[in-house]
């Protein structure tokens, strides 16, 4: 997607072209054969969900054919990872892939340990804090709760009177890989009834698939998963180079 003369121009092929994807769960199936996909093409040409569904349908509402609305449904299904990844826009991650990208990101911290080592900044911490709750015998739980992220911007003190920058805050954390979307949900009035556009409600990846499942990668560097992760794209796209790589999947020391 990008802005030509004023206009926004979105990269893609139409509906009965040889490789379009058709359906939310041929964009999933399509996640977990490459390992992760953005949403939105990038400098690495060919490897977007953009590039490979029919412009025409994007914000079309249409259920069954636009990738706007599949992104919801493939992130409430929970069979791979959706959340701002790559560049802090957004995409999917397999569950295949998914530890390297939290052992890369996080540099092998779970959110406590890098907020006693001090890695972490209060605003992180308070948002963080809505989903952990500790043992008695000191033991970090997820809770599962689900909030809007509306919401979460007020319980966690952001907003006119409070901190500030909820959204950077927000994607930050899901860049590190300490939170994704887990769902989307739309607002509902006093009446019950929904309106407005859908928001997303953010989770801890531990919640939703376990400690085991997104640590699995812990015990190998951290540079060694980021080379993982920065070859596959190098597998995929043999036209890209190590620049474009770089600014879709970030520098070991970003």
């Amino acid at each position: 997607m990008s802005i030509e003369n004023g206009e926004w121009i979105m990269r893609g092929i139409p509906w009965r072209t040889k490789g379009c994807i058709h359906s939310a769960q041929e964009l999933e199936s399509v996640v977990e054969e490459k390992g992760f996909l953005p949403l939105f093409a990038s400098d690495v040409r060919g490897f977007s969900a953009e590039e490979w569904t029919d412009p025409v349908y994007w914000w079309s509402d249409d259920e069954k054919r636009d990738p706007w609305l599949w992104r919801e449904q493939i992130a409430g299904r929970g069979k791979v990872a959706y959340g701002k990844f790559f560049g802090g826009k957004a995409g999917f991650i397999s569950l295949e892939w998914l530890p390297y990208f939290a052992n890369y990101r996080r540099s092998g911290y779970d959110f406590d340990a890098r907020w006693e080592d001090g890695l972490a900044n209060r605003r992180e911490k308070k948002i963080m804090d809505f989903f952990m709750t500790e043992t008695e015998s000191g033991d970090v739980l997820w809770k599962m709760d689900r909030i809007l992220s509306t919401e979460l911007k007020k319980e966690a003190g952001f907003g006119k009177e409070g901190d500030k920058n909820f959204p950077g805050i927000m994607t930050g954390l899901q860049m590190q890989t300490y939170l994704v979307i887990a769902g989307f949900r739309r607002r509902k009035n006093k009446k019950g009834q929904e309106y407005g556009m859908a928001v997303s409600e953010p989770l801890p990846p531990e919640a939703i698939w376990g400690r085991e499942l997104v640590t699995r990668a812990y015990d190998e560097a951290p540079e060694a998963s980021w080379q993982r992760i920065v070859n596959r794209v190098g597998e995929l796209c043999p036209d890209a180079t190590q620049e474009q790589i770089l600014k879709l999947i970030g520098k070991r020391d970003a």
